[in-house]
């Protein structure tokens, strides 16, 4: 099978991602921090370093303002309910992920708060001069998807950052699609709060998360329990990472992310260049195909993400057909849907064929020609 579903997750993972995860399993299996014997001690050398590598990399002002999550998700619902409150606006792009807008629709819905969505120019972009004009006394966040799981386009995070900064707005990203691909902290983006999954560019396994935290960032918890930490105390502890960590970590995950993330931190920009090389690669081909469109304007910036939609033939059966010569492409609205509406697409869905570290020049090659050879059909 040629795996091209990496925007959903990467794969295959570095076979030191499996190992640290089995190892974990085999030799160690103590909850981390539950317990002062040797082995649970161990275990949360694990998670302490992991979390180190965290901060180190994404910009946290210390290790404890990284929170490990069951996914970016969790790590975002954390977030956004974690800092809203009762009639407080929030303004978001037209490129959100459902784990943003399904969390913003909801809230709007009880009647709790305002959801502004900025309208992109003509390439997609989200504008200061946009962004300017939605805020109003009441914004309390703004949260900007980084880069489209659709599209792959990327979003001026930094310029956003520039016009939120002397209104006091917190701005949180979403870095699914960037994370261990781009260069991201909250430094260079300017960012207030950081969700990522642990999955994609950072090559870990799927179950874990991770919400980065800049200095004074204290979002409300979502879920409360055992710590590990003043356990005489019926009330949740305020002190980070604790106040969001309740229950197990997921200690298998946590080591194979702290694996795939220092492999995706030592190649970023060879990563970036290669996965850019070969997505644009398709997109040329693609672009020559009769009865294709392309989703996303061509000059704007992007990660390696390809969208197009076939004219002459259902999306959803195009992908099955692929699958079945050994492609796996994902179809339909990859939980998206405010900006299939923005391009039209939302009646169609797309075809989605997203490249990873693995991936060749022949594959994508191949891709293509089956892609045609199939339209022609």
């Amino acid at each position: 099978m040629i795996y091209l579903d990496n925007a959903a997750t990467s794969f295959p993972k570095p076979p030191a991602v499996v190992r640290a995860m089995a190892g974990t399993l085999q030799k160690l299996g103590a909850n981390p921090g539950r317990s002062g014997h040797t082995l649970s001690l161990c275990a949360g050398r694990i998670v302490q370093n992991c979390r180190e590598l965290m901060a180190q990399h994404f910009g946290a002002p210390d290790a404890e303002h990284v929170a490990f999550t069951a996914s970016c998700t969790e790590a975002l619902n954390l977030a956004i309910r974690g800092t809203l409150c009762q009639g407080d606006e929030v303004i978001c792009s037209h490129a959100e992920h459902n784990a943003v807008m399904r969390v913003l629709k909801a809230l709007e819905a009880e009647g709790s708060i305002r959801v502004r969505t900025l309208v992109p120019d003509s390439l997609g972009l989200v504008t200061p001069e946009g962004l300017r004009a939605a805020i109003t006394p009441k914004t309390a966040l703004c949260v900007i998807c980084h880069a489209s799981n659709v599209t792959g386009i990327i979003q001026p995070v930094r310029q956003i950052a520039d016009v939120l900064r002397p209104y006091g707005i917190p701005l949180l990203v979403d870095a699914a699609q960037t994370a261990g691909i781009l260069d991201v902290s909250l430094q260079s983006l300017g960012a207030d709060m950081i969700a990522l999954p642990g999955h994609k560019g950072l090559l870990g396994p799927q179950g874990v998360g991770v919400l980065v935290l800049g200095r004074g960032m204290l979002p409300r918890p979502l879920v409360l329990g055992g710590t590990g930490s003043q356990s005489e105390s019926m009330l949740q502890p305020v002190q980070l990472p604790d106040r969001y960590e309740s229950g197990t970590l997921n200690l298998p995950g946590i080591a194979g992310l702290m694996v795939g993330a220092r492999f995706a931190f030592a190649h970023r920009e060879e990563i970036e260049q290669y996965e850019n090389h070969l997505a644009q690669r398709m997109r040329m081909q693609l672009a020559n195909l009769q009865g294709v469109r392309l989703l996303g304007h061509p000059y704007a910036p992007k990660v390696g993400v390809v969208s197009f939609v076939p004219s002459e033939m259902d999306g959803g059966a195009l992908c099955d057909a692929l699958n079945k010569r050994g492609f796996a492409l994902r179809a339909g609205l990859h939980c998206a849907p405010s900006i299939h509406q923005w391009m039209g697409s939302l009646h169609t869905g797309a075809c989605r064929a997203s490249v990873g570290i693995y991936n060749t020049e022949e594959e994508i090659d191949s891709l293509v020609k089956n892609v045609d050879d199939l339209l022609r059909a």
